[in-house]
């Protein structure tokens, strides 16, 4: 799993937890619901940080929190 691959799946993780959708995660992040279903797009790779972090701030946890995890820990280094 990449970097993006783990961003999407760690906020589909807080969004179940929270009992709220990606749509809604959008509206309470001040982020469009397009952005956020492009973000969530297998197709598209890249995410920006600035999206990452309106999203936490719309879910009321840091960075630090958000990439806080083992999942994220032991992701494989990009550079091969």
């Amino acid at each position: 799993m990449d970097v993006k691959d783990m961003v999407v799946k760690r906020f589909n993780e807080l969004c179940l937890e929270r009992n709220i959708k990606i749509n809604e995660l959008a509206n309470i992040s001040g982020v469009t619901p397009s952005t956020a279903y492009s973000m969530m797009d297998n197709l598209r790779r890249d995410v920006s940080i600035k999206t990452i972090k309106k999203f936490c701030d719309g879910l009321d946890i840091t960075l630090g929190e958000f990439f806080n995890t083992e999942e994220f820990n032991n992701l494989e280094q990009e550079i091969k």
